[in-house]
């Protein structure tokens, strides 16, 4: 642990700030901010950490984990007054900073919201960054507490959204510290409530002696991308994760009411991304080739399992749903993605347009092979004719041995 000496808060007194760095790569901080009188006005500790997915400038896409920044530095956190709540704000590192307000109510407080920003500019985090500049990802979250109580959440909470994933646990904070002591009631956060193990998943794994139970077909899900008010990218699908670690398969159907997307659009990619409590995220990531053509390019899984670890694919090497730009491509049929031996995509009545959706509908649709019925037809002309001249060729043997029977040697 790494211990920062007492320092000022310009309007807010002095602030404590313990920091422990480790192999975990996320932050362990614990903050003690006091008033003029120099008693406590709020206090919190907690972990986080965040990945960011970012486009690099070879038209592909990375994830890093934003982990110890060197100095950490507190400015700007408040205690509150009557015109503006209490406020903790951290900043770390070029351009990376990350603020959580609060406000009060009669009998409540709230956290209200969580700002993170960081920095592409940074040539040591993002090297190869396609686009350079300060982004800012805002959540609003509206938690309430009760007044004089202190807020606990030691499961992992997750909050996702564009390109950034931030993750929180061993949460305590108490915004409106009462005479200066900070609360021994706690007030635990659902997740707390019903679980002691973080996350829960609903979802059943056989044992290591038995088979996935195969299940029923997915509800297929539509799911779009905006860009500013006009959306440029359309998914329908239903989708069936099977994945299999320590030798233990588990066959997951997806649930389109309880699953969200985000995602981006760009010149010669797209990003459909899908998320949901059970999954981190599920990115599909599409690419133009040859300027005249879009497919699936990269798919990218993290998602949590029921034993409570994490599990996480990325392959950025495939070639599936292959189809002209301006079109849309469908296969109603189901078809299976192979991201890894590990992971497999089961999709079903499945259409999807990454580049050209023109109000916000899909265009003409080329269909899968597995869909043309069409090719049957010249199959079924081609065993017809086969089997006739199978037919022909059979008697006129049988005919020829016949005429060879009637004659006789002289």
């Amino acid at each position: 642990m790494v211990c920062f000496r007492l320092f000022p808060v310009p309007g807010s007194g002095l602030v404590l700030v313990c920091l422990v760095l480790g192999a975990v790569r996320s932050y362990a901080l614990e903050l003690n901010l006091t008033d003029s009188g120099k008693a406590t006005c709020l206090y919190a500790k907690w972990q986080m950490n965040f990945t960011v997915r970012y486009e690099t400038t070879n038209k592909t896409y990375k994830t890093v984990t934003i982990s110890d920044r060197g100095t950490v530095t507190y400015n700007g956190s408040i205690c509150g007054d009557d015109q503006n709540g209490p406020k903790i704000a951290v900043q770390f590192g070029p351009g990376f900073s990350w603020i959580a307000n609060f406000s009060k109510a009669a009998s409540t407080y709230s956290i209200d919201s969580i700002s993170f920003s960081y920095n592409t500019g940074d040539n040591t985090t993002f090297p190869d960054a396609e686009d350079k500049g300060i982004l800012t990802v805002d959540e609003l979250l509206a938690i309430k507490i009760p007044l004089n109580d202190l807020f606990r959440c030691n499961s992992l909470s997750t909050l996702e959204k564009d390109d950034v994933v931030q993750h929180y646990w061993d949460v305590l904070v108490q915004a409106f510290v009462q005479n200066g002591t900070v609360s021994t009631n706690e007030f635990l956060c659902d997740e707390d409530k019903t679980s002691t193990v973080a996350p829960t998943i609903h979802t059943t794994v056989p044992s290591p002696t038995t088979t996935p139970t195969p299940k029923e077909k997915p509800e297929a899900g539509t799911y779009s991308v905006n860009n500013g008010n006009d959306t440029c990218l359309l998914a329908t699908m239903g989708l069936q994760l099977n994945i299999t670690q320590d030798k233990v398969a588990s066959v997951i159907n997806i649930n389109p009411n309880t699953t969200h997307s985000t995602g981006s659009c760009r010149s010669h990619t797209a990003l459909l991304r899908l998320n949901s409590s059970t999954i981190k995220y599920l990115d599909f990531v599409f690419a133009v080739k040859n300027e005249n053509r879009f497919y699936l390019k990269e798919v990218n899984v993290s998602m949590y399992l029921v034993n409570g670890s994490v599990f996480s694919i990325a392959n950025n090497n495939l070639s599936y749903w292959d189809a002209p730009l301006g079109s849309s491509y469908m296969c109603n049929k189901e078809q299976t993605v192979s991201v890894s031996g590990a992971f497999q995509i089961n999709t079903f009545d499945l259409r999807v347009q990454p580049f050209n959706v023109t109000q916000g509908k899909y265009s003409t649709a080329q269909e899968c092979s597995l869909d043309d019925d069409t090719i049957l037809i010249p199959i079924i002309v081609g065993a017809g004719l086969s089997g006739l001249i199978i037919v022909i060729v059979i008697a006129y043997v049988i005919g020829r041995r016949k005429s060879y029977a009637g004659y006789q040697t002289l």
